[in-house]
């Protein structure tokens, strides 16, 4: 169950990776090829002209090249090697395939102690590193959301609300943010605060994340603010992903069916504006 939790996690959060502004441009192409199966790991191609003791940046280079013409064998051993030697983006590409199954056995205690070794690195400000830097401590919140079964990471609620604070409020990631609003709001990891779950899920809202315009928009419909609560649930319907729409759907509906005619006449007039208008 824990085991299929993660995988859902990661579902959730694929989009989010790809949408966060601050990746440089190699590490969203990374992140776009990051799927699908490998064979065990081989030897470097002996033409290549690239062998263990090339430079980092160069069996990087090779690693994504040979990923993207399907030999992930040779893919998982550049970035090895290059990690070694302390590239930050194989060692964030080794993470994901680890993290995934994608290319070796998946593993997800190992690629937990990969994204925590960038993490405690820390970046600078501005650098173009930032983006392997904030991925990891989304991926590592996610872990000890919710533990890592027969590893020594348990659930641990406080470190993963710390870890969505930080990528949140340092990165104004839209993804840290809803997490963390969702974490204050259920009083995981920390105290309930109504007032901050908010602010949370607003920010993650008006930068276009709809799970988090669904959320938003349920806590102000209970509160008595029935249009616009509904709007926004309805505006997160219609822009919801696949693996949101279901619950998305049911908090909608239920919205609905509660409302008076004349406040859902308003409020699907002012999702509708707001969908045309490109807002949340």
């Amino acid at each position: 169950m824990a085991r299929s939790r993660i995988r859902a996690e990661r579902k959730k959060n694929t989009a989010m990776r790809t949408s966060n502004r601050t990746r440089t441009g190699l590490f969203c192409a990374v992140l776009a090829a990051a799927i699908g199966l490998g064979s065990p790991a081989n030897a470097l191609d002996p033409n290549a002209g690239v062998t263990r003791e090339s430079g980092p940046f160069d069996l990087f280079k090779f690693g994504f090249s040979a990923y993207k013409k399907g030999r992930k064998d040779e893919a998982v051993e550049a970035y090895k090697y290059a990690a070694e030697k302390g590239h930050p983006g194989a060692r964030w590409a080794l993470a994901n395939m680890y993290a995934y199954g994608d290319g070796v056995v998946e593993n997800d205690y190992e690629a937990f102690k990969i994204y925590d070794d960038i993490a405690r690195q820390g970046v600078e400000p501005g650098s173009q590193d930032t983006g392997y830097f904030v991925n990891a401590l989304l991926s590592l919140a996610n872990y000890y959301h919710i533990g890592i079964p027969g590893s020594p990471i348990k659930p641990n609620l406080g470190a993963a609300r710390q870890l969505y604070f930080q990528a949140a409020s340092a990165f104004g990631v839209p993804e840290a943010q809803y997490r963390l609003g969702r974490m204050i709001l259920e009083g995981e990891g920390g105290a309930n605060d109504i007032q901050q779950a908010k602010k949370w899920l607003n920010r993650a809202r008006v930068s276009g994340h709809p799970a988090a315009s669904a959320v938003l928009g349920n806590v102000v419909f209970e509160e008595g603010q029935v249009v616009r609560g509904l709007a926004f649930m309805t505006t997160a319907l219609e822009r919801s992903t696949p693996s949101d729409r279901i619950w998305i759907q049911a908090l909608q509906e239920r919205a609905f069916s509660l409302a008076a005619e004349a406040d859902r006449r308003t409020a699907v007039a002012l999702a509708q504006d707001m969908l045309a208008k490109g807002l949340n």
